[in-house]
């Protein structure tokens, strides 16, 4: 992996890939319901013709270029050509309202937008109005073209078109120019403590997050014919470098995943050997899992029984000989109908993007399917750290760190990084990019200490960790976690900060609650439901056995009903499916407020 750590700059290491892969697939997609791929060649081809199509419109260094599209091939296509050009790519989520767009726009001073289909683009015409800043719009698929426009349009298909090696040598003799600390994109966060701010990742910040990745790759798996599915936002700064760069780095596929919906049947469809996801899907895999095993019979639910006491005694360093034929037995029979759910290749999924309750990522590990947990934030690349299998997998840490990546804990517990990943700072804002970057250290947020071997223990982050009245520390998050392990409760989230106690809000999990309500011969009506005592009681006994394996100070001690579940759409949750906790205390801080009175 050398020529990781000598390239210049992304483009220049695609480039170099796609000489030596040639003919060979790279981007696959669906299409008329058919998976379908592109070479490198082509993808090569097209990302040069793009990049100086871009020049030709009158875009130049350092301008900003923002992408709005569903994951697909031209997203890819799309990123590549604008570094290629020398502009700064600057992706946005799909799920942007008006406002969020003008924002971005806004801040960024975007010059052009990408934009993919004439649904995407009906909130950022407006967007585009307000900000009066973008004068070209390229549509991948055919757009409506309205009157009166102040930008330019401009079709996908013109701008892929004319002499790929006169574009290939422009983009060369451009590419000397561009080095690793030149930014290559504005990735700008989630959101979950107020408005997006873009972080300015350079060319060597990625190029070190997938070296470091690309080794663990390496030595822990091997790499043969690897094929990534891509399912997470690309605009999601882990999918972005893990999704699309790291496979890049090792020469590997890329499918694109035609949504949740769809997804179960991608992975049979496309038989991945990575995959990169956040933890909210292995919970509700994991419980769907659960729920198919257990209507199999009793045969199925001792095999599964037996695998998971097998696990936990092997981590204890428990390894009975008794173990053993039934450990075979489980390999022969349980085991490989739960991997050919996931197409039968896979050799390792990638957890990130918010904490992996540890008994999750045992069970999968239990299944026979080798989960690693990643951490990291935005502003660090995304990735510092993995666990990998030749260290130990121990699911309650997130392994030690990369390759290249330095990490301390301050006095207060706080974890810090340094190294080539850490952002050069936020996109105009000194003061933040001064709170957050000190002496070179970034200062993470998170809470957390390093253990005997070495590996990341995060407990919370330090913004979000409730201090209780008599000043003690609790992590929410784990309590959260342990909540929605229950099959009763779909999602939670739990204050208490300056308060006696720990409450919670809850959303029921639809399907238990359908069963509950013909089991008590009730009508479903989810939200009549909850005004039921009977249900309210089912849904409490859920809670305390959560707090039978909590502290004092954790315990949940009420809860009371959220009016609607979590969602990107009622914005109280992130793309990356975490939730957006000063959203929900801002629509129901009347409702935690009155757990505390009486």
């Amino acid at each position: 992996m050398q020529d990781i750590d000598r390239a210049n700059n992304l483009v220049e290491l695609f480039l170099k890939r796609a000489d030596e892969k040639g003919d060979a697939p790279f981007l696959g997609s669906k299409k008329d319901g058919e998976w379908t791929t592109q070479s490198w060649r082509e993808v090569a081809d097209q990302v040069c013709l793009l990049a100086e199509s871009l020049r030709h419109i009158g875009l130049g260094e350092g301008d900003r270029v923002t992408i709005v599209s569903e994951n697909r091939p031209e997203w890819c296509i799309a990123d590549l050509a604008i570094m290629a050009a020398g502009c700064i790519s600057v992706p946005t989520y799909i799920t942007n309202t008006e406002r969020d767009h003008a924002h971005i726009l806004d801040n960024s001073g975007a010059r052009a937008v990408i934009v993919s289909t004439e649904k995407l683009l009906r909130p950022l015409v407006g967007a585009i109005g307000r900000t009066g800043l973008v004068d070209h719009v390229i549509g991948i698929e055919d757009l409506h073209r309205q009157q009166a426009s102040s930008f330019e349009y401009h079709s996908w298909d013109d701008l892929i078109a004319g002499d790929a090696a006169a574009a290939r040598a422009s983009v060369e003799a451009r590419l000397a120019g561009i080095k690793r600390e030149d930014t290559a994109c504005l990735i700008y966060t989630s959101g979950t403590g107020g408005a997006p701010r873009g972080v300015k990742q350079h060319h060597g910040s990625i190029l070190c997050n997938v070296a470091g990745a690309a080794e663990i790759l390496l030595n822990d798996f091997g790499l043969d014919n690897e094929r990534f599915l891509s399912f997470l936002p690309l605009s999601h700064a882990y999918e972005h470098t893990g999704g699309q760069y790291l496979p890049i780095s090792v020469g590997a596929e890329i499918f694109y995943s035609e949504g949740l919906e769809k997804l179960a049947s991608n992975i049979e469809e496309t038989s991945p050997t990575f995959m990169v996801v956040v933890p909210r899907l292995f919970e509700v895999l994991r419980t769907r899992i659960m729920k198919q095993v257990e209507k199999q019979g009793r045969v199925a639910n001792f095999m599964m029984d037996s695998a998971l006491k097998i696990s936990e005694n092997s981590k204890e360093g428990k390894k009975r000989l008794r173990d053993r034929p039934l450990d075979a037995l489980v390999e022969r029979t349980l085991r490989p109908k739960i991997r050919a759910k996931f197409g039968g290749r896979i050799k390792g999924m990638v957890s990130g993007g918010a904490p992996l309750n540890p008994d999750v990522g045992n069970f999968f590990d239990a299944m026979g399917l080798t989960m690693l947990q990643g951490y990291g934030q935005t502003e660090a690349g995304p990735v510092m750290s993995c666990n990998r299998p030749k260290v130990g997998l121990k699911m309650d840490t997130v392994g030690p760190p990369m390759r290249g990546v330095d990490i301390k804990i301050a006095e207060d517990g706080e974890i810090l990084c340094r190294g080539e990943l850490v952002m050069h700072g936020y996109w105009q804002n000194d003061a933040e990019t001064a709170r957050t970057i000190i002496d070179g250290w970034l200062h993470t947020g998170d809470i957390g200490h390093l253990d005997d071997k070495g590996r990341i223990v995060i407990t919370d982050r330090k913004k979000d960790m409730i201090v209780n009245d008599k000043g003690d520390n609790v992590a929410p998050q784990k309590i959260e976690g342990m909540l929605t392990l229950q099959p009763e409760i779909a999602q939670a989230m739990v204050s208490g900060d300056k308060r006696p106690y720990v409450v919670g809000l809850v959303v029921p999990d639809a399907e238990w609650a359908l069963e509950w309500a013909r089991a008590n011969d009730e009508k479903f009506d989810l939200k009549a439901l909850q005004d039921l005592p009977a249900f309210k009681q089912a849904v409490r006994k859920a809670v305390d056995r959560t707090n039978e394996d909590l502290s004092v100070i954790e315990k949940v001690r009420k809860f009371e009903f959220a009016d609607e579940a979590f969602s990107i759409e009622n914005e109280e949750m992130t793309p990356s499916m975490k939730i957006r906790r000063h959203k929900i205390r801002d629509r129901y801080q009347e409702r935690l407020d009155g757990m505390y009175r009486g």
